[in-house]
Parts: structure tokens; C-alpha cells; sequence
């Protein structure tokens, strides 16, 4: 019986290797059909001098001709959706943005393969090429592969201007895709708490709000980003004569050091700043090994006081930061704020650094 269990299992791993191997090969091959599809309805159109009104005409007909052919899957909706992939995705505009992932018969990169992603599905690269941001779009395609988001995940974020919230929209962000390893590349403003289900306005005090995130801990880690693993709540670090709790810990393993969190109901003072500064120190002093980087610590509140940002150690400090939170999806307007907020501040960092 013993030889039949471990025959068995030697079988079963064997299958599920190579029916994943398979399942990559077909997802990868449908998603290159797709496009080609798209390709041919373009061309089609745009050889034609084919009208918007005429095109559609057409493609009703074509999806009645392949649905019939071949069945689901080529409705009118999704044709629309083929083509607006080769459109997004075109030759001569992203051949820099990912690794090619398949090979012709004489072993030269496949005119699309860098539009695609071998670990992504079609419902991926059909919720990514409705951002209209190419730099995003592209964050966005090598994010969902290398931290093997789900789907759902990839929407969430995208719903949740992922991209647009961290810190360093202000910094360089690289077409691969990948921010520079430095601290404030890791650090959103503003975190969205959303799967918290709390309803708006809250009643609930810092504990029962840090609570829900233990709760809902690989949500919140998801939010946080890449790197983060947890380490614990109301972690304690005591002096000689005093015990201090601090309400979050994690360790990032990208930037090699202890991330601190302190949640507050409230708008941002300067006791919450004093505060988390002496955490760090502390953590510095008492936690950090030789091996780590300084310590992070991040204020979470309700809103922040630019006064106190602007005249306390949070304006030029490389390890202390405060990041409002909220718990609802941003709007298109919110998103628009933000937007146009950063692009205030980089001017004015511009305009003091010609200045100087």
C-alpha cells in the first residue's frame, strides 16, 4: 500500500506540473490570438476606409460568424475588446516595457511577444488596457506578473489608483516598472482601507480599527505593497524603567528593515510626530540588527496638518512619514486632486532647486 501512495503521488505531481505548463501555454496562445484578431479588424478598417458606423456593421456580422463557428467567446462586445487591445499595444510603442515570451521558428522574438505576459490572463491585460496612463499601464502589467496578482487583485488596485497614490509619483518610477529601492517608493498616500467595511463616519477608536486589520491582514498587506511581512500588534519595547506599545510592525525584505505604523482617528499633531520619532530611535537602538536598514516609521490618520508637515522632522526625513487613510475607493475627481496636487509639488521642488 505504501508503494501504491507513493506511486500515486509521484503521478499526481507529474500531472499538475504539466497541466500548468499547458494551462500557460493555451492562456498565452489565446492572448496572442486575441491580439492578431485585433490586428486584422484594424487593418481591415483602416485599409477600407471603413466609417465608425460601417465598422460596427461589420463586426455584428463577424461575431455571428465565429460564434456560430467556433461558439462563446466572440461576441460583439469582445471583438471591440480585441481590437482595442492591438490599439493599445501597438509595435512601434511599448517594445521597451516587457520580456519577450515567445520565439518564432527562426528563433526571433514574435512581433508581439513583448506586448504580453506569460503568467498574465486575457481578463488581466483586458482590465489593464483601459488605464489610459501608459507609464501606469505599463507599472501595472509588470506589478501584476511579479507579484502574481489575481485578477481581482489587479482590479482592485487599478479602482484604487494604486499607481497614483505612492510616494513616489513624486520620484522617478521606471518604464519596467519598478520604483528605485529607497524608502519613500514604498510608502502610499493615501492608504485605502475599504475592505475593512467600515461605515463612513466611524465611530470606531484606534484599537477596534487595528482590530479589523488584523482581521483582514492579507488585505492590508496586499495594500501595503511589495516586501511587507507582518511581525506584530501592540508590539512591545521597553526601556529600563518605562514599556512602550507600538500598534503595528512589519518588516519589509526589499528595503532589509522594521516598518512601524501608528494609527490615529484623528488629524496629524505634533505629539503624534515626537512621537513616532522616539519609536524609531527606540527601534533603532533596542530591535534593529547590523544587517537592517534604519527603521520606517509611518503615521496613519484621518487627515494631516500641513503645518505640521511642513515645519516638524516629516519634511526631510528619510524614515519618518505620515499618510492619511480612508475607507472608500477614490473617485475619478479625488484621483484628479491628487493628481494635480502632485504636480504642484514637483513644480514647486523644481522651482525652489533652480532657486538654490
Amino acid at each position: 500500500m505504501e508503494g501504491i501512495n507513493a506511486l500515486y503521488g509521484n503521478i499526481l505531481n507529474i500531472l499538475k506540473r504539466y497541466r500548468a505548463d499547458a494551462y500557460k501555454a493555451i492562456n498565452t496562445a489565446m492572448v496572442i490570438s486575441y491580439w492578431q484578431i485585433g490586428k486584422e479588424i484594424v487593418e481591415n478598417e483602416q485599409g477600407g476606409s471603413v466609417k465608425a458606423s460601417y465598422g460596427d456593421e461589420i463586426l455584428q456580422s463577424l461575431s455571428k460568424k465565429l460564434t456560430a463557428d467556433f461558439g462563446k467567446g466572440f461576441s460583439y462586445s469582445n471583438l471591440r475588446n480585441f481590437r482595442q487591445f492591438y490599439l493599445t499595444y501597438p509595435n512601434d510603442q511599448i517594445c521597451y516595457a516587457v520580456r519577450s515570451i515567445s520565439q518564432n521558428t527562426d528563433n526571433q522574438p514574435n512581433e508581439i511577444s513583448y506586448a504580453l505576459r506569460s503568467n498574465l490572463s486575457w481578463t488581466h491585460h483586458r482590465l489593464i488596457m483601459r488605464v489610459d496612463d501608459m507609464q501606469a499601464r505599463t507599472y501595472y502589467l509588470s506589478e501584476a506578473e511579479n507579484q502574481q496578482w489575481s485578477s481581482r487583485e489587479l482590479e482592485r488596485n487599478i479602482n484604487s489608483s494604486y499607481f497614483q497614490r505612492l510616494l513616489s509619483n513624486h520620484k522617478e518610477i521606471s518604464l519596467a516598472g519598478h520604483a528605485k529601492q529607497a524608502s519613500e517608493n514604498f510608502i502610499k498616500d493615501p492608504y485605502v482601507l475599504e475592505f475593512l467595511n467600515i461605515e463612513q463616519p466611524s465611530t470606531l477608536n484606534e484599537k477596534e480599527i487595528e482590530t479589523r486589520i488584523i482581521n483582514h491582514l492579507q488585505q492590508f498587506l496586499l495594500e501595503l505593497g511589495k516586501g511587507f511581512s507582518f511581525v506584530g500588534r501592540q508590539f512591545r519595547i521597553s526601556t529600563e524603567t518605562s514599556h512602550f506599545y507600538i500598534d503595528l510592525v512589519f518588516y519589509n525584505y526589499i528595503l532589509k528593515c522594521f516598518v512601524l505604523f501608528d494609527l490615529k482617528t484623528s488629524k496629524l499633531t505634533h505629539q503624534d510626530v515626537g512621537q513616532m520619532d522616539m519609536y524609531i530611535k527606540m527601534f533603532d537602538d533596542l530591535k534593529k540588527q547590523e544587517s537592517d536598514n534604519p527603521t520606517i516609521g509611518i503615521i496613519l490618520c484621518t487627515d494631516k496638518e500641513e503645518t505640521v508637515v511642513k515645519y516638524s522632522m516629516l519634511k526631510d526625513s528619510k524614515q519618518l512619514f505620515a499618510s492619511k487613510y480612508q475607507m472608500y475607493l477614490p473617485t475619478e475627481k479625488q484621483l484628479a486632486d491628487w493628481i494635480k496636487n502632485d504636480k504642484a509639488i514637483i513644480e514647486l521642488q523644481l522651482k525652489n532647486r533652480d532657486n538654490d
